[in-house]
């Protein structure tokens, strides 16, 4: 499955060449022109990794940014021509993943969006496990058997994980009852 991208620059010339150069490689690509656009596209899509502009009409990036933190931890990378040490760290501060300053090489522009998704792609991989059906996902607390999700009190959830995580270990009771109950 590709990833999809969301370019959130008001700047025509700059939103087309980031277009060209993440669809040359296979991903999906939607655009906004302006952080209020962004939040739309970003509601309306399953976007795995957000390419935002700071200085920009009607809702700047750093507001989307702070906006998107509030529900997502989804990559972003700030583009921006505000290339001072303050900029940057105020970026960071506000949940940035990476801050690229204008102008920059679409090429390696390209390459960092290819590493941080594999290295957050990686993390959500090993947050979940199979077992012939079973699948527990740790980070959205989500347990499905045969893709029906089933509801667990928390202890049953912790039960299970604490199983899980012990795989093709005999545990004793008193083990179980130490490491989940305390």
């Amino acid at each position: 499955m590709n990833k999809s991208i969301l370019i959130v620059e008001d700047e025509l010339r700059i939103r087309f060449l980031l277009r060209d150069y993440l669809m040359k490689e296979n991903f999906n690509v939607f655009e906004a022109s302006d952080g209020e656009e962004g939040l739309i596209a970003f509601s309306n899509q399953k976007i795995d990794l957000v390419i935002l502009d700071i200085m920009m009409p009607k809702m700047d990036g750093i507001t989307m940014l702070e906006k998107l933190r509030e529900v997502s931890t989804v990559p972003v990378i700030l583009l921006t021509a505000k290339g001072e040490e303050e900029d940057k760290l105020q970026g960071y501060d506000f949940g940035a993943d990476d801050y690229i300053t204008k102008p920059f090489s679409p090429k390696v522009l390209v390459a960092k969006v290819k590493a941080l998704l594999k290295r957050t792609s990686e993390k959500i991989d090993s947050s979940t496990q199979n077992f012939n059906g079973l699948v527990i996902n740790k980070l959205s607390r989500e347990v499905k058997i045969d893709e029906n999700i089933l509801s667990l009190s928390p202890k049953e959830y912790e039960l299970l994980i604490y199983l899980a995580s012990n795989e093709g270990i005999a545990l004793s009771r008193d083990n179980i009852l130490d490491n989940v109950w305390g």
